[in-house]
């Protein structure tokens, strides 16, 4: 028989028919039947079954022995009343129903060894930064005009040469007036300590 698509009804409703009659006497009589060969006769159903549940391999492997453990549990109950395989096939979705709504409920974890660290500062060093960042404006604003504008560009990344040429001044005038800026930044932060 050729491998056929699950989604169809029809083949569902074909394979039973195709059965043959003494395999379904066999299943009728499940209590006699030892658990491991059920489990040999039955397992690609019960895994095609617990997939269709979970995704990840690992769950898959717990909900199959799950399902594995309530069958064994439930087996002393089979009143004979309907294929083996029905009642395999009903223990493993109402099992598959469980493991769903168990997983739902569950909070969404992540290991810690797929965790890098933030490259952001933590809220501390950020409560530090900004503080830190305000004081130096604070003390920029204090600045005579021309230091103000040389200081401001170059907190912006701008090198002095190119400071030059937006001020319309010389290189060496502006590395001469950043320098006085700086000793005047320090002395008034030091002054703070």
């Amino acid at each position: 028989m050729s491998e056929r698509d699950w989604s169809d009804v029809s083949v569902l409703g074909e394979l039973g028919a195709l059965r043959p009659a003494n395999l379904l006497a066999a299943e009728r009589r499940a209590a006699e039947v030892p658990f491991e060969q059920i489990v040999r006769d039955h397992g690609p159903l019960l895994r095609r079954i617990a997939t269709s549940y979970e995704a990840d391999p690992e769950r898959r492997n717990e909900l199959h022995q799950d399902i594995l453990l309530a069958i064994w549990r439930a087996l002393p109950s089979f009143r004979n009343d309907s294929l083996l395989r029905t009642f395999l096939a009903r223990i493993a979705h109402n099992r598959g129903v469980s493991h769903v709504a168990r997983e739902a409920s569950r909070p969404r974890t992540t290991e810690l060894t797929e965790l890098e660290p933030s490259p952001q500062p933590s809220p501390l060093e950020h409560a530090d930064i900004t503080h830190r960042q305000a004081l130096l404006m604070e003390q920029v604003r204090q600045l005579p005009l021309g230091m103000r504008e040389l200081v401001v560009l170059t907190l912006e990344g701008f090198t002095p040469r190119e400071i030059a040429n937006v001020l319309n001044l010389s290189p060496n005038v502006i590395s001469i007036r950043l320098t006085r800026a700086k000793a005047m930044l320090r002395s008034a932060f030091t002054s703070q300590d």
